[in-house]
């Protein structure tokens, strides 16, 4: 078995409207609370990063699927959004709604475009990130294959 270990340092100089810096790797920003949820919105914040850790997850998981399924890949591109309901002050990240947009080169078959649709939704199910939510955040797909 193999583990991979992934480490994150940070620091938060006090109260709720501060601002504080993380480094992760090659992630390094400021964080802290977004305007909308009333805080001083610099740099990024745990909402963005959970939708950006999906979102790449869920890219990255079906571009090495397409790879190795050997289709003929022309263009691939994602908008990803994050629900995020609040109900009597409790905020609770309800959904994220990824938006594929696939689309093969000319010379792709039928064939090529019905595998490429069962590995969009495969995809999802895939990624580690995903697996990690389940059951915690809901996903759903909204793909454009061309």
């Amino acid at each position: 078995m193999a583990e991979h270990i992934f480490e994150l340092n940070a620091s938060w100089p006090g109260g709720r409207n501060s601002k504080g810096y993380i480094e992760a790797g090659n992630l390094q920003t400021e964080i802290s609370i977004p305007k909308g949820m009333d805080g001083p919105g610099v740099g990024t914040n745990p909402d963005e990063m959970l939708l950006g850790a999906a979102a790449t997850c869920y890219l990255i998981t079906l571009a090495a699927m397409i790879e190795r399924a050997e289709l003929p890949l022309d263009h691939m591109s994602l908008v990803s959004e994050g629900i995020v309901d609040v109900t009597n002050g409790v905020f609770t990240y309800k959904k994220i709604i990824h938006k594929p947009f696939v689309s093969l080169k000319k010379d792709a078959t039928k064939e090529d475009y019905s595998k490429l649709e069962k590995l969009v939704s495969k995809a999802e199910k895939s990624c580690m990130i995903s697996r990690a939510i389940q059951g915690n955040v809901a996903l759903e797909l909204e793909p454009t294959i061309k």
